[in-house]
Formats: C-alpha cells, structure tokens, sequence
C-alpha cells in the first residue's frame, strides 16, 4: 500500500512537466496537414461544407499518404514511449495463462474444447468423443491457418448431427466478410467449394448434407440472402432460399436446440419476424411465424410441443415470456407464462428437459432464475456483489440438471460454474488465472455510485481502484461508456486493467442512457430524438466523479469506441475542460453525412437507432449534436484517436476527417494523434497478444499524461 501511495505522488510531480515536454515536442515535429477540397452537402435547403470529403476515397494514394503520415506523426511524438510500450506488452502478457484452455461442453456425444499453445497467438478447436479421457481430435489448429495473413478470424463453427462435417468461415481482411469451407471429420479433407461474402455462420439440416448460410450485399455488407447448398452440388448451383429486400433489416438462420425446426430470422432495430421448417425437410418451404409488425419485437424456443416467446407484445416494454401451441404461432394464440413486470427486464431464456432458466435483470444487476416446468419452487441464484457480472452460458445439452453460467466483478476474475439446479450444489469449474504472483482481489474496492442527471435521473457508475487511494482530488481517473443499441456495459473483470489500478488510476464504468443497463426504457431514453441524454448523461457522471473528489479535470479521462466513440466526440465539444485525456476508438463521428449514405454498410439499419436524416426533424437533431459538424474553435483535451482502414462498421475516414478538421480549428497545443492500423478493421488486429500492442499504445498514452513512465 505504501508503495502504491509513492507511486500516486511521483506521478502528480511529474505530470505537468510531461505536459510541458510533449508540447515542445509540438512545437518542434510538425503534424500532417490533410489538403482542403471544399464539397458542398445540402440537404432540407441546408448546406455543409466538408473539406475533407475526399478521405473516403479508399483506393486513392493521397488518402493512403495521408493516413500513413499520421502514423508517422504519431510514432515520432510518441517515439520516447516505445520501450515503455513494449514494457506494458510484456507486463499485460505475462499475466495471461499461454497454455489455456476452455471448459469443455458437451455436445452430441462429443467434448468440445479451445486451447491455446504457449507463445501462439491463436486457438486451437479440439473434440473428445463421450470421454474427458478420449483421444483428442484435431478440429482447427488456427496458428497454421493464421500463416501469411496479417489479419486471421475464424468462425461459425457449425458441426453436422451425424458428427462427420463441420463448417466454417474464415476472414483474412478484417470486414467480417467471411469465406464458408466444409471439413470432413474423418478423412480430415477439406472440400474444395468455398461460398464467399457470407456471415460465417451456417447451418446444417437434419439430413447432414444441406447447408443453410447468409450472404452479404457486397456493398453495404447486410446480410440480406439466405442461400442453401447441397455436399455433392456446385456453389453456383445453390439455391435461393430468402431474400430480405427491405433495406432497413438483416437475415440470419439457426437450428433449434431441440433440433426439431430450422428457423430462418429478420430483424430490424425495433421489429424481427421469424419463418421455421422442418430441420429433416430442408427443400420444404419455410412458414412465417408471426408477421413482421411495426416495434413488435419477438424471439422464439421450441420445446415439446409448444413454442416459448420472450416478446414486448401488448407494451411489454421489459419484455415478457409467453407460449403458444406448435401449429397456431399467430400471435392472437401467445398466452403470458411470465408476465411484463415494470422494474425487470427480462433478457433471455434456456430451456432443458425439467427446468426453464430465465435470465433477468434488475436495478442494473443480472439475476438468473430457476423455474421448474410445474412452476413450483422456483428460486433465484444468489449473488451478493453489487457491482458483479453474471449470465447464462453455453448449455447445448438438453437432457441435463446442469445449467452452466459465468460470473465475475470487477475485481474478481471470471468464473465458469456448473450449478445443480436439482440439488443446488454448485462446482465451480475455472476461474480466470491471473499469473505474475502479484493479484489478489482482496487489494482492490469495488464501488457502485449513482449521479444526478440534469434532468433528476438517477445514473449508476461502476468503479474499481487500489485499497488506500485518498479522495483528494489528484487520482487519475478513466471513465468508460457506450450508450448505444440497447447494449449494457456490465462490471467486468480485466487483468490487463490491472496496468493502470496499480500505477493509482481508478477505472469506470458509467452506465448511461442508450444501454439497457436499467431496463427497456434506459434504452428508449437514450436513442432517436432523446439521443442527448447519452452524452449529457456522461458530463453529469465526469462532473460528479470530480465534485467527490475520486479526481479532478487534470486527471480525468474519457474513453468510447465506435458508438463509444460518437459520445467521445459529442462530450469533448460538449465539455472540454472536464477531460484531460480522451481516447477515440474507431469512432462513429460523422452523423450525419453517414447516415445520408445509403451505400455505406449498415446505414439503413440504424434509422431505428439514430433517425433518418432525410426526415428533416432527425436531420436536425442529428447536426445538432454530430461531433464533426460541431467541432469549434476551442481548447480540446489531449487526444488519441484510432481507427482501422478495413472497418466495415465504422469506416476509417470518419476519424480521419474528424482528426483533420480538429488540427486547424482547436486551439491550444494539446496533442492529436490519429493511429491508423493498416491492416485491421473494426476489431483492431487479431491475435490474442498482437491487440495488447493496441492496449498498450492507448495505456502508455494515459500514463504518459499522468508523467508515469514505468
């Protein structure tokens, strides 16, 4: 503990003259300048002119000279970080298990397990047929296939019933368009066909020679085509299945678990409809469900002879569980089995053989519920933790009283357990190691505080930092938050995190409107025409964290990536003076025009989440709060900003554009570094160890500022 208080007070001796040398350095390396060509936008008898329009011009060598410019800029102004970085790899990594393995599931007959070999970077996918003790068979040795690639994901692993076929997708670019290959799992062959431009999921029916996948429109990459291919057929003879011609959904398909019914799925922000057909009559034709109707949202588990539905049917807003007989699936035949309940958002569902397991959530915490098929004596697992993760895990088996889910908090490491829902004994199966010798959970306080909101809610905030750190105000800080698509921000548990607890920084979490941390309406609160709630949400966590005194606005930092990183944008213009660091990953910065782009992936979709710009009332909001459209003249915080060339979800040129407008317009000598990974897309780079080079750069970023150099 004393070593860790020294550490705080090194730290703020030399943090302003870290400051001091990085703007010499400033003043001495000039940053790129991207060229001015004027592009007038109009739209609604509105015009904007974007002087760095041409960013987006992908193949054009200016944009690639540019980009690798800002790299160079970035690695001369961070030149004297390089050992420190490299220091923070090698700290990162040595608390990884190198030789890991997952927890077997069991499958169909089959032990499935991933493995990673020491100094490898990627899994290894094996199988033991009914025994622990059985001769392991080689599924996927991903470090042989990763050679020759820069970039290297494999996916969708998708195993026939009879056992003998697996499909699969690999992405060597890093746009998560996938290429599909079938491997024979007694001859080890893999067949010559490959499907490209697809999800990388699939699904076999119950005859094991039918292959159901989902292609992607090559431009905007929805997925948008459901296709199915016989083993003996040529791709170019597959057959159509579905087409999903409405703009603003995307398709997918999967095989019940009860393995009765292939269900083919369309889904939008605020609307799915579902279609089913016998899993052993793949060249039948599907049967809709329930027709798509406008914010009806539905998802569907077979069990016996009934279908179970976790739905928002009759204003459910935290949705409810409802069942239906096989043959009348019209909704005017759903009955509630689990009423909506105003303060429980009802999340997901696991059906087995004697129990249905219900996973909820309430005052932002998970609970999972045990309820037998006779409804009596249902129970909740108990947590005590208040800012802890639990949720259901992978449970492919059927015919078991095990259930097996995961929990972890913040400063404890994520647990895989079985529980006995019968008997209600638990075993836990694994804990995360945390290698080094140094860990010990008890070292740490976990917090959960709730701000005021400008307009009286109340928002909650995870955090977790060293025993013995002082509420004085000179704490570094790194508030962390999303706020988007209904997505949660659970309290997690991360060793690599553990970089910045012990050299005094406080790590949290806001939990802001735009998740669904509390419930439906935390969504609906945070979206459309309410999506100012998000960012102001954010302000008014920065602004308390600083009136407790955890921090202040010189050790304050703020990091988001992609939705993430759209609240970075929205904040620092918002609030400058609140941050003294700001990391952006591939941030979603450039609302508007975006959202105006039909041909850019996945526009379309998002109306339901941000509003359609043609709509002048959203064209509006949206400019209103656009970080590109609103940067001005002002002293922005210190700021990293990252992105990849290959993104397929948030394309390189909307930070790019953002950097660049930013360096002629701020004001003052605060750093502005665009890292551009060359060869990565939305995810950054793959590998388990080549990301915490990433980690590394952004951390020694933060410590830097904080003048900590080891």
């Amino acid at each position: 503990m004393k070593k860790h208080l020294l550490i705080s007070c090194v730290c703020l001796t030399f943090a302003a003259n870290a400051q001091s040398n990085k703007t010499k350095m400033t003043e001495t390396i000039s940053p790129p300048l991207a060229a001015v060509k004027p592009k007038t936008l109009e739209k609604h008898g509105d015009v904007r002119t974007d002087n760095y329009y041409w960013l987006n011009e992908r193949e054009n060598p200016e944009v690639i000279d540019y980009l690798n410019k800002e790299n160079a800029y970035y690695n001369a102004m961070t030149a004297d970080q390089k050992q420190f970085q490299k220091d923070l790899f090698e700290e990162m990594k040595g608390r990884i298990k190198e030789d890991d393995s997952s927890v077997p599931y069991f499958y169909n007959g089959y032990y499935y397990i991933t493995r990673y070999e020491k100094g490898k970077d990627y899994p290894i996918y094996t199988r033991k047929k009914g025994s622990l003790e059985a001769k392991e068979e080689l599924l996927f040795d991903c470090n042989e296939m990763a050679k020759g690639h820069s970039y290297f994901q494999l996916g969708g692993l998708n195993i026939s019933e009879d056992n003998k076929w697996v499909a699969f997708g690999v992405d060597t670019v890093s746009r998560r368009q996938y290429t599909i290959q079938v491997k024979n799992l007694v001859t080890n062959e893999i067949l010559p066909f490959k499907i490209e431009n697809t999800t990388g999921g699939s699904t076999w029916a119950g005859d094991n020679n039918t292959l159901f996948y989902t292609r992607k429109d090559p431009t905007t990459l929805r997925s948008d085509k459901i296709y199915k291919h016989k083993l003996n057929g040529d791709v170019n003879d597959d057959v159509l299945v579905y087409h999903e011609k409405d703009d603003t959904y995307s398709t997918f398909i999967y095989k019940e678990k009860s393995k009765k019914y292939l269900v083919i799925g369309s889904s939008s922000t605020l609307t799915t409809e579902y279609r089913t057909l016998d899993a052993k009559k793949p060249d039948g034709e599907f049967v809709i469900f329930q027709k798509r109707t406008r914010e009806l949202e539905y998802s569907i588990s077979h069990y016996g002879d009934k279908w179970y539905i976790v739905t928002n049917k009759d204003k459910a807003t935290n949705f409810k569980l409802m069942t239906t007989p096989e043959g009348k699936t019209g909704k005017e035949n759903w009955k509630d089995l689990i009423p909506h309940r105003k303060d429980v958002l009802l999340e997901d569902i696991e059906i087995f053989k004697n129990f249905l397991v219900i996973g909820e959530r309430e005052n932002g915490l998970n609970t999972i519920r045990i309820r037998p098929w006779d409804g009596k004596g249902e129970y909740y697992l108990p947590f005590n933790s208040e800012t802890y993760t639990a949720g259901i895990s992978t449970n492919p088996d059927f015919d078991t009283d095990i259930v097996r889910y995961s929990y972890q908090s913040m400063a404890t490491p994520s647990s895989v357990i079985d529980f006995n829902m019968k008997t209600k004994e638990k075993t836990v199966l694994k804990e995360q190691a945390v290698l080094g010798g140094k860990f010990d959970k008890n070292n740490y306080t976990e917090e959960r505080v709730w701000a005021t909101a400008a307009d009286g809610t109340k928002v909650p905030i995870s955090m977790v930092y060293r025993k013995g750190i002082v509420k004085d105000g000179k704490n570094p800080l790194l508030l962390y938050a999303y706020g988007s698509y209904g997505s949660s921000m659970d309290p997690y548990f991360s060793s690599i995190r553990l970089s910045l607890l012990d050299r005094g920084f406080i790590y949290a979490i806001a939990h802001i409107r735009g998740g669904e941390d509390l419930g439906r309406e935390w969504y609906e609160d945070g979206k459309l025409l309410k999506k100012k709630n998000t960012f102001t949400d954010f302000v008014d966590c920065s602004k308390y964290v600083i009136d407790q005194k955890y921090t202040s606005e010189a050790h304050l930092y703020a990091e988001g990536g992609s939705a993430g990183g759209l609240l970075m944008g929205a904040i620092i213009n918002m609030a400058p003076q609140l941050y003294h660091g700001v990391i952006a990953q591939v941030p979603f910065v450039d609302v508007v025009t975006t959202m105006l782009d039909d041909s850019i992936p996945l526009t379309t979709g998002e109306y339901d989440e941000w509003g359609n710009p043609n709509d002048k009332e959203y064209y509006d909001y949206m400019k209103s709060y656009s970080p590109y459209d609103n940067i001005t003249a002002q002293n922005y915080p210190n700021m990293l900003v990252t992105t990849g060339l290959h993104d397929s979800q948030v394309q390189y040129w909307e930070p790019a554009k953002w950097v660049a407008k930013l360096r002629v317009t701020k004001t003052g000598n605060n750093l502005l570094y665009l890292d551009t990974n060359m060869e990565a897309g939305h995810g950054g780079a793959s590998g388990r160890f080549e990301a915490l080079k990433e980690v590394a750069k952004e951390y020694s970023f933060l410590l830097d500022l904080e003048g900590i150099k080891k």
